[in-house]
């Protein structure tokens, strides 16, 4: 029983704490994209575990349909009819939406990587903040 709970104890706190990291990210990664923005900043994502991630997140209102988001934050490759910046949860879509999305936020073996695609990053007109220029790169 000693064991059980050690073990559930340490589950929550690594869960507790990937919680706090991604929120931490994503709403640094928000904020860079989005800076002269004060207004509400509209989300959309096909990926259920970073709703509760996103929702905890200041300024941003998650929306239902991907043509209504200024943010689309996916997970699984999926015909999108969106104006709305590309962010996507894992590197496989980041390699399908190439063409279109401007980066990735993806764990791999246990550690968070953040990539920024410079030519996606330049169709939008978009000058990410000194602290992030070392996560552009030129292709995948």
């Amino acid at each position: 029983m000693k064991k059980i709970f050690i073990l559930l104890s340490f589950s929550i706190i690594l869960f507790a704490d990937s919680f706090s990291v991604e929120k931490k990210i994503y709403a640094h990664i928000i904020n860079a994209l989005y800076p002269q923005r004060a207004a509400v900043i509209k989300v959309w994502t096909d990926d259920t575990a970073k709703l509760r991630v996103l929702q905890s997140i200041p300024r941003l209102k998650i929306v239902k349909k991907p043509q209504e988001a200024d943010f689309l934050l996916v997970h699984k490759e999926k015909e999108l009819q969106s104006k709305g910046l590309i962010f996507t949860t894992d590197y496989h879509t980041l390699e399908s939406y190439k063409d279109r999305a401007i980066g990735g936020f993806y764990w791999q073996k246990g550690r968070p990587n953040i990539l920024f695609l410079r030519q996606n990053l330049k169709k939008h007109h978009i000058k990410l903040p000194e602290d992030m220029q070392e996560y552009i790169e030129e292709s995948l």
